[in-house]
Formats: structure tokens, C-alpha cells, sequence
């Protein structure tokens, strides 16, 4: 099915509340109701961005480019959000899909052991953007930690919103040296986000804002190009060039935003600090508190990047064993990361760290713009096949802990805490490629009872 032309376009209206676009969505797909033809290809993707950080799809979207592109599993990961997670799960259950969600947030390393500073306080890790801050995923949540997520989040959010409009207005000095519009941040970044329905707003909502002004200002094309780099100095690779130049491209304002990202963003960028980038210490401790699975967020030495908007530079390759023993004493549960970003070498690095450790490991391949494929066929290789085994027994742990906590992965209650994890694993994997997907929720107590007297397929 060709999306672009066949869909309804309320399936992707952010105007909407989430059961109209659900309503759009069953009733909209031919073959819903009946319940359609599997025809997966087996690829799984846990780590979708929706309209509620930064994406263009909203939820019901987002699950369905994941089905027309043959996933049979697909999870909602947003900056500071949870908002996307009832909608996800919904929409991978009206397609026939397995459903997963998290959040994801920026947490500090700089505090060790006794309140000294840490030992990576002031490395550049994951996060492009700072050192001794990491990026981090909250993963598997149960359906019933709703309220306490949300109060959880609350703070991160209203601090972050805070230095964002502190960058805003240091953009706008700047557009206004170049005879462009400002930017409202009522207007531009406010109401054109899900930031009231508890979404987030993040620096590309504000590189977006800027993005609409410089189209207005210079139109689309040669003149664009030019304008960047007369009026704004920022630079434009030959590459990049090629996609702004072209008036038609479908993708113009996810290319400018990686223009702007690597050019714009660092002449007005503000550290965040530890009201906003909590302690890692006190994330980890909520994830374990509600029953879900805090993940070290694996980045890698960056070559090509994925998403068309990290420069090629290094990260926390040259100190991984001294960066997973942290994790380990930070409480880490699992590690996430992209098959399609890292070579064959980083990856076998990570999975042998990740079984010395004792860590899950969670793929997921960040979708935040339109010119990327759902697609990861790397997660099928030989390399990565066990990634989608760890997807199933995701799905079954946020299902099963929506019923009874003590069913959680990790819970020290579960009636199998006592297998090795790789085996429970195996054993979640089959659970969640047992549960009826298209009524997951109403299913968990025939799948407990079988857990519970070994009779699963």
C-alpha cells in the first residue's frame, strides 16, 4: 500500500487526539477488521520517534509505516515523553503488530561514588553535544506506571523548556543580524508541538522554527544555499547542497534541519544542567521502581551517520570497559543500540561486554525524519538475529508487568528470576511471539497460565 496516496490523512494529524487518529486508522486500512495478512519480514524496530519529540509521524503513523515496511514489532521512544505510548501500543495492536514503548533522556555522569565527581565527568560519551552527559532509554514501561512517569518526567520537562527559550532568544539575535523573521515561541514552537498534550519540545522544534523562516525569507533552492552561507555563515557541504538546491525534494526541511544542526545549533546552544539532566543514579532507581528497564543508549565512534545530522567524531569506544563498569554500578539493566550505525567490530565489542555484564541488549534504530527507511535488515544477520528474541521478550515483559508487576524482566519477584537472563529471555521471547496481537492486553492471563505450567509453543 502506498502510503502517500492511499492513507487518510487523519491517520497522521497531529490536530487530532490520538482515538480519532486510531478511529482513522482501523477504519481507514483495508483489511483491519478482518485482520490482515501477516506477510512480515521479521524486522523489529523498538526506537520510533513520534510527533511528540521530534518526528513527522504521529503514533498511528509511525506504527504503520513500521507495518507497510514489513516489521512485525515496532516501539515509541520520545525525548522526555511517554505521551506516544497508548496510541503505539494501540496502533501496532490494530495492525497485527507487537508494541512496545519507553522515553528517552539526557542524564549526568559527573557524580561518582560519595558525591566525587565521576570518572567519565568530563568525557564526551554518547552525547554529541556535552560531556559527562549521557543519553539514555527507559524502556518496557508497564501500562499502570502512566501517572508516576508523567510526574517523573514533569520537572525534566519544565526545566528544559525554560533553557529553550533562553536559546530561542539568543537564535533570534542572530537571525535578526541576517534580516530574518524571529522566531514566536508561542506560536512556532509551542502550539506547532504536542508540548501541552505532554509532549516535548526540543532543539529541533526550535532548529524547525528557524528552518521555516529561512525558507520563507530565501524560497527553496540555489538562493537558500546561498543565503546560509552569505548571510548566516553557516556551512554546506556538497552533499547537502545537492538536496537544498532542488525546489522539489519531499525531504527539504529534514535536509535543512541537518544543515542547521552541525552549523547553527552550536552559535546559540546552552548547556543543560543537572535539573534537567538528572543524576543517571536517580533514573535508573525510577526505571527499577516501576517495574521497567533502564538502557545505556550505545552510540559508537561515528563515521556515517544514519540520521544525516551527527558529524564523524569519537565517543566512548576507547574506554568501554571502564564505561560498562559504571553501568554496572549505576544499575543498568541493558544496553541499546543500532545495527546500521556501528560496524561488525563495535558490535561484537559490545555484545561480549553485555554478556560479561550481564546486560540486555535492546536494538532499536533512531527514526526521527522522513527520509529514513523503517527498515533494518541488519537486525536479521547472523550478528544481530538474538536482537529480535530480546524485542519478543521486551513486548512480553511490558504486557505481562501491565498485569502483575512481579512479572517484570528484572523483578527479584518474577517465578523465573532464578534462570540465567539469557534464559528467561528466550523464554519472554516465546511468550511475546504467543500473545494474541491484535488483543494483546486481553490475552496476558492465558499466557501467564501457561508460563506458569511450561506449555508455551
Amino acid at each position: 500500500m502506498d502510503s502517500s496516496s492511499k492513507t487518510p490523512a487523519a491517520i497522521n494529524d497531529p490536530r487530532l487526539d490520538p482515538e480519532e487518529r486510531l478511529a482513522a486508522l482501523r477504519q481507514g486500512v483495508p483489511g483491519i477488521s478482518s485482520g490482515m495478512e501477516k506477510n512480515g519480514n521479521g524486522e523489529v524496530n523498538n526506537h520510533i520517534h513520534t510527533i511528540y519529540s521530534f518526528s513527522p509521524y504521529t503514533p498511528s503513523m509511525a506504527a504503520l509505516k513500521a507495518r507497510e515496511a514489513g516489521l512485525e514489532a515496532a516501539g515509541s521512544v520520545d525525548h522526555d515523553s511517554w505521551a506516544a505510548a497508548p496510541e503505539m501500543i494501540a496502533a501496532c495492536a490494530a495492525l497485527g503488530m507487537g508494541g512496545c514503548s519507553g522515553f528517552e533522556i539526557r542524564v549526568s555522569f559527573k557524580t561518582g561514588p560519595g558525591g566525587k565527581p565521576g570518572p567519565m565527568a568530563d568525557r564526551k560519551i554518547n552525547n554529541p553535544d556535552s560531556a559527562g552527559l549521557v543519553y539514555m532509554t527507559i524502556q518496557g514501561i508497564p501500562s499502570t506506571a502512566q501517572e508516576s512517569t508523567a510526574a517523573f518526567l514533569k520537572p525534566i520537562r519544565e526545566f528544559r523548556l525554560k533553557r529553550t527559550r533562553q536559546m530561542t532568544e539568543a537564535a533570534n539575535v542572530i537571525l535578526a543580524e541576517a534580516a530574518l523573521e524571529a522566531i514566536d515561541y508561542e506560536r512556532d514552537l509551542i502550539q506547532k508541538s504536542q508540548y501541552l498534550r505532554g509532549g516535548e519540545i526540543t532543539e529541533r522544534h526550535l532548529l524547525a522554527a528557524a528552518a521555516e523562516k529561512i525558507i520563507t525569507r530565501y524560497g527553496r533552492g540555489i538562493e537558500l544555499v546561498q543565503g546560509l552561507r552569505r548571510d548566516l555563515t553557516i556551512p554546506v557541504e556538497p552533499s547537502q547542497e545537492k538536496f537544498l538546491a532542488d525546489p522539489a525534494n519531499p525531504h527539504y526541511l529534514y535536509d535543512l534541519l541537518g544543515v542547521l544542526k552541525t552549523g547553527f545549533l552550536p552559535l546559540f546552544f546552552i548547556q543543560p544542567d543537572e535539573n534537567e539532566c538528572i543524576p543517571a543514579k536517580d533514573a535508573v532507581d525510577f526505571a527499577l521502581s516501576i517495574g521497567a528497564i533502564p538502557a545505556y543508549a550505545y552510540l559508537g565512534d561515528v563515521g556515517n551517520s544514519p540520521t544525516g545530522d551527527k558529524k564523524a567524531e569519537k565517543f566512548e569506544d576507547d574506554f568501554l570497559s571502564e564505561l560498562f563498569e559504571e553501568l554496572h554500578r549505576l544499575g543498568y539493566r541493558a544496553v541499546t543500540y543500532m545495527p546500521p550505525r556501528n560496524s561488525p567490530a563495535q558490535i561484537e565489542g559490545i555484545q561480549a561486554l553485555c554478556a560479561r555484564g550481564g546486560l540486555m541488549e535492546i536494538s532499536g534504530v533512531d527514526i526521527n525524519s522522513s527520509r529514513q527507511s523503517f527498515n533494518c535488515p541488519e537486525v536479521l544477520s547472523p550478528r544481530c538475529r538474538h536482537l529480535v528474541d530480546t524485542t519478543w521478550a521486551l513486548i512480553a515483559h511490558e504486557r505481562l508487568a501491565s498485569v502483575d508487576s512481579s512479572w517484570a524482566l528484572f523483578s527479584s519477584a518474577n517465578p523465573f528470576y532464578s534462570l540465567s537472563l539469557q534464559e528467561r529471555i528466550i523464554l519472554y521471547a516465546r511468550a511475546g511471539r504467543s500473545l494474541d496481537l491484535y488483543h494483546p492486553e486481553e490475552s496476558v492471563p492465558r499466557l501467564i497460565e501457561e508460563l506458569l505450567k511450561g506449555r508455551l509453543p
